[in-house]
């Protein structure tokens, strides 16, 4: 299982980027570092792989444009395709870890359009008001379900026959996650068209996040108008679009911060934040720290 420790993004996307996932075997095990993320949370994100986790230790917080859900040590959940979430862990503990099983539909069901995945796959993946369906141990039908996600990452990939070892255990997850997520599938909620809005946007300010956008040509991109814009903002992630703005640019200056020893000037106007005296005073007000130190704290970390 791989220590991961921050997220990457296919190119003019918001859209993860899953390193050593294949064709030929659309799965991987992670174990998150939860602390080590640059500004100690997940940004926004989704992505078209199952998010099937369990928290070792610590707790996260889930978010998502309809909802928040914390998880405490010994919970766990599935995060479903294309949902749009972020997540922070519990800042009052320095130990957050979750164990994270990511993969494609294709792994369980086999081939594409054939019965499996018709009949136990496309109930989940085609119903959009199923974003995260939670698993708490105090549940009695929570709680075995839980235990094999667990029991799922012992597997080991020396063991002859992992890879059927390991579907069989997923598919028979998968059976239970059904079954429980059967009264959320019965609601039939229509598609929310705000989903594909502000990931559009989303996307127009990672490729642009360097230049100065204008609400107009933010708008612009999902053909909205300027108040539509601020709504769906407003109603997705519950901020604005001026303030999503100016959070991404300073996680993208956290990450080049952490990875990298430009000079703090050149990170500023890399990330469309202007003059390095107002980039540390945003900077100190985001993170609690000026940029030279939080540099200092996670280039010399020991976690």
């Amino acid at each position: 299982m791989k220590n991961v420790h921050d997220i990457e993004f296919h190119s003019g996307s918001k859209e993860e980027k899953l390193p050593d996932f294949s064709n030929n075997f659309p799965y991987i095990a992670s174990r998150a570092e939860l602390d080590r993320f640059a500004g100690r949370m997940v940004p926004w994100h989704w992505h078209k792989a199952i998010e099937l986790f369990y928290m070792e230790s610590g707790a996260v917080e889930y978010y998502t444009p309809k909802e928040k859900m914390v998880f405490p040590a010994g919970s766990g959940g599935m995060v479903n395709s294309n949902v749009l979430h972020m997540t922070k862990p519990d800042i009052k503990s320095d130990d957050n870890i979750q164990l994270l099983h990511i993969f494609d539909t294709t792994f369980i069901a086999g081939e594409q359009g054939n019965l499996i995945e018709q009949k136990y796959i496309m109930p989940i993946i085609a119903a959009p008001q199923l974003e995260v369906l939670a698993l708490y141990p105090d549940n009695p039908a929570h709680k075995s379900v839980l235990e094999r996600i667990q029991k799922a990452f012992h597997l080991s990939r020396q063991e002859f026959g992992y890879e059927i070892r390991l579907r069989a255990a997923l598919s028979d997850i998968w059976l239970s996650l059904l079954e429980l997520s059967q009264p959320m599938i019965d609601e039939k909620d229509g598609y929310d068209k705000r989903n594909d809005k502000i990931k559009l946007m989303m996307i127009y300010i990672h490729e642009h996040f360097a230049d100065k956008i204008s609400i107009q040509e933010l708008a612009a991109t999902a053909f909205l108008s300027e108040r539509e814009c601020f709504r769906v903002f407003h109603d997705c992630l519950h901020m604005t679009p001026i303030e999503y703005m100016r959070s991404y640019r300073l996680q993208m200056a956290c990450q080049m911060l952490a990875k990298g020893d430009e000079p703090i000037t050149c990170i500023s106007h890399a990330c469309g934040l202007g003059s390095s005296s107002y980039f540390g005073k945003i900077f100190r007000e985001y993170v609690g720290c000026t940029p030279l130190q939080y540099r200092c704290k996670w280039q010399n970390s020991d976690i």
